[in-house]
């Protein structure tokens, strides 16, 4: 696999999770909120909560890919992300 593509997938698997996993927990609060069984500020709350672990779950499920790459790899992350990042300064 390329460092394109791996990176590419890397980051589609982060951001798939992350929709798919706050796209349930918003329907799931929304539901709960509508049925009366929590108060709209309570939903909120959860909300927030839900983004927070999942953001949390999903850096962790970058990092143990990262642990995967191999030397080079890993070398070519970095030299990708430094790029990104002077780019981003430069904005």
């Amino acid at each position: 696999m390329q460092f394109g593509e791996l990176t590419k997938n890397l980051i589609l698997a982060g951001i798939g999770a992350a929709a798919s996993t706050a796209e349930k927990g918003k329907e799931i609060v929304d539901e709960l909120v509508k049925k009366g069984e929590i108060t709209v500020d309570q939903g909120k709350a959860l909300n927030e909560e839900l983004k927070t672990k999942t953001k949390d779950r999903i850096g962790q499920e970058m990092i143990n890919r990262v642990d995967k790459l191999s030397i080079d790899q890993r070398k070519a992350l970095r030299d990708k992300l430094d790029e990104l990042d002077a780019d981003e300064n430069n904005e």
